[in-house]
């Protein structure tokens, strides 16, 4: 499903797109792109995580962040676990530990990671979910997907991310400055669940996108609706 929210909160962006003579309106510089280093590894729901305790191991457990994300643990019960770092994580559990354990040492290890994707579409070869696994450039994502079409406009590739912000951030990347060796600095590293999006020279395009997208590829609920001529 979080996919899926995500995908649903690009429309007003995308639609935005469409309706302008420029790929994108006040488009955010690569220079002041969102960026998750700072604060490390997120955990996500469907990851695995081992919680150990140093001076109880009797308490050991290997957990899933289920869907909702959370996870239950002996003693305490439910606990939030998505959206947080392990460190924040461990820090949590410490203080909730701390009134049942007389030294609660806790140390969270991310066991199995869930599908960390990034999804690419437009005028490439095979439009798909790329998988993450280590560090992954714009330029590596595209080529996952098959490469760039004839018709691609590699200047203005648009990186779309949510960032855990309420708007969708959009950054456009000038591959053809990357690829000729000019800038190299414009084949930014991706993030999960960033989209990235390939135009054609024609931005009218940016219609048949959502339409490809939203009708066609994602099985929308009952009662949610949206609109591309807004």
């Amino acid at each position: 499903m979080k996919p899926l929210r995500m995908l649903l909160a690009l429309v007003p962006v995308l639609a935005l797109l469409a309706c302008s003579g420029r790929v994108v309106q006040n488009p955010t510089p690569i220079a002041q792109a969102p960026s998750s280093t700072s604060s490390g590894y997120i955990i996500e729901p469907g990851d695995a995580l081992d919680v150990r305790f140093f001076y109880n191991p009797e308490l050991n457990e290997e957990v899933m962040v289920r869907p909702d994300g959370n996870i239950s643990l002996p003693l305490v019960g439910e606990m939030r676990a998505a959206g947080r770092s392990p460190t924040q994580l461990e820090g949590l559990l410490r203080d909730s530990y701390s009134r049942e354990l007389r030294q609660a040492a806790i140390t969270v290890i991310v066991k199995g990671f869930a599908g960390q994707r990034v999804y690419v579409d437009g005028e490439v070869g095979e439009p798909q979910m790329v998988n993450i696994a280590g560090n992954l450039s714009a330029m590596q994502a595209v080529a996952s997907a098959g490469g760039f079409k004839p018709s691609a406009r590699k200047g203005e590739v648009l990186v779309i991310r949510r960032a855990g912000t309420p708007k969708p951030v959009v950054i456009p990347v000038d591959l053809d400055a990357a690829i000729s060796g000019t800038d190299t600095s414009q084949d930014i590293l991706l993030q999960p669940y960033d989209v990235v999006f390939v135009p054609k020279t024609a931005i009218a395009e940016v219609n048949q996108f959502v339409d490809q997208y939203f009708r066609q590829n994602i099985p929308l609920p009952v009662g949610v609706g949206y609109g591309i001529n807004n």
